[in-house]
């Protein structure tokens, strides 16, 4: 099921006695809950923390009939809270080691005849859908296999993020330069929520004019990462002085030089890949990480093209093996960071 989906049903007087909704995602959580909130009375929405009360006082607090509202929506918190500690997955659900229902078992027999207008919605963003929280999430999901619509609330991809954000400018009355889009984006990791947020700033700011990278660097929190892609630009031309300066103001503004060194690894990476695929254009090089999974927009094949142009396959060797040992001179008991940075600056820039 997808938000959508569920405002639609609601609308049809379909609504299910509960979901589910999974995941971290953040944006689409409150966009929802806004949604939701905006079909009832302020005061038909309840809020409870399966934190600081059990299921069964939720389960409770939905049977009561309200004399004031005919539909009410019961928004529950930290739902994972609700899962047995220290016992098996099988006694997760059905009896308890004493003989007692357990909370999904309660819930189970609630859903099995739900009260009539009550919207009972879980909030369970604790765990990521991928890597050591995978577990974790099927066993929420087992927990609560009583609810059939369930809503997973996965981390937009770097390509959605922008197209949302585009989206979200244009509603806003004004216009992203590509640049300024791809850089906000990566600014802030694909954070849809964060960008949501920094796009309503930016709208006040702007009028109706175009906001373009320097706009960026200036007004959005943590924008410093644009100008690390600045030091590419500046590395990828071969411009000794400019990336000396570009370098100083990082150290300047207290950027961590190892996440500029990452960068800097990744788009050497990606030009080696390029060149070794013979791709000769922004364009090719653009189709050909998007076909491979790796999502890329226009101003960032751009500038994978640019380091191509500027450096041949044994320079992006080279590079890469000076990345390298700069990652290990950084890693080194109390370094200057300045110092191993500044003399892959100038070891790379060699004519």
């Amino acid at each position: 099921m997808t938000p959508a989906q569920l405002l639609s049903r609601m609308k049809k007087g379909d609504a299910p006695g509960a979901v589910l909704l999974l995941g971290p995602e953040a944006y689409d959580r409150l966009r929802l809950k806004r949604a939701l909130a905006a079909t009832v009375p302020e005061d038909a929405m309840a809020r409870h923390d399966l934190g600081e009360v059990d299921l069964a006082t939720v389960i409770d607090d939905a049977r009561a009939l309200s004399l004031f509202a005919a539909e009410r929506i019961i928004w529950v918190a930290n739902a994972e809270a609700a899962l047995p500690r220290g016992r098996s997955e099988e006694e997760d659900e059905g009896e308890s080691p004493s003989g007692s229902a357990s909370g999904a078992g309660l819930l189970a027999a609630y859903l099995r005849n739900p009260t009539p207008g009550v919207l009972l919605v879980f909030e369970a963003i604790r765990f990521e859908f991928e890597g050591d929280d995978k577990r974790k999430l099927e066993r929420v999901r087992k927990f609560y296999a009583a609810i059939p619509d369930v809503i997973e609330l996965r981390r937009y991809a770097a390509h959605e993020a922008r197209q949302e954000a585009e989206t979200l400018a244009g509603r806003a009355g004004f216009h992203l330069d590509p640049a300024a889009l791809d850089l906000l984006v990566e600014a802030l990791g694909s954070d849809m929520a964060r960008i949501a947020g920094e796009i309503e700033k930016l709208g006040l700011y702007a009028g109706s004019r175009t906001i373009g990278p320097d706009d960026i660097a200036a007004l959005v929190p943590d924008a410093r990462a644009t100008t690390i892609f600045a030091l590419v630009n500046a590395l990828g031309r071969r411009d000794r002085a400019s990336a000396l300066e570009i370098l100083d103001t990082l150290t300047r503004e207290g950027e961590y030089l190892p996440l500029a060194l990452a960068f800097l690894s990744t788009q050497f990476r990606m030009a080696l890949v390029a060149r070794e695929a013979g791709l000769k254009s922004s364009q090719q090089i653009q189709v050909h990480f998007s076909r491979q999974g790796v999502p890329m927009w226009g101003s960032r094949a751009e500038q994978v093209s640019q380091t191509v142009g500027r450096f041949g396959g044994a320079q992006i060797e080279r590079a890469l093996k000076l990345i390298s040992r700069a990652d290990r001179g950084l890693r080194e008991a109390r370094p200057d960071d300045r110092i191993v940075m500044e003399q892959f600056v100038l070891e790379l820039t060699e004519r």
